[in-house]
């Protein structure tokens, strides 16, 4: 006997191209939406490091401080007093274009890198944004 051929045809097994452009829109949605949060991983970069920056500084002056019953006399001295305490150079901060600098009070500005008031004991960012710090 011989078999005959239905006459449904099979179903296509594809997209059209209205499913494919769709797709495709909702996966550029998507990344558009998610991309700003991926990229911006220099400014969390930068704050870790200026966060762990100040940590070690502050645990530094807090030893000193344990040490000798007084804090470092002056932001000038400051790294040379420490330098016990903290292994390899003294922090640079990736906020202040004189990254290095340190500037001696209780107010942030100017371009120092930090600001340390030795009465206190006190260190952080010399900055508006991070002197909460």
């Amino acid at each position: 006997m011989i078999a005959l051929r239905s006459s449904v045809s099979k179903a296509r097994r594809a997209f059209s191209l209205v499913e494919l452009v769709v797709v495709v829109l909702i996966i550029g949605i998507l990344a558009a939406v998610a991309a700003p949060k991926m990229f911006d991983t220099s400014t969390k970069a930068k704050e870790s490091a200026t966060k762990a920056s100040l940590s070690i500084v502050r645990n530094a002056i807090e030893l000193y401080n344990a040490e000798n019953g007084t804090y470092p006399a002056s932001s000038a001295t400051l790294p040379a007093a420490l330098a016990n305490y903290i292994k390899g150079p003294f922090p640079k901060s990736p906020y202040a274009n004189n990254t290095d600098t340190i500037k001696q009070g209780t107010a942030s500005g100017g371009t120092e890198a930090w600001v340390y008031d030795p009465a206190t004991g006190n260190f952080w960012v010399n900055t508006g944004n991070f002197s909460n710090w």
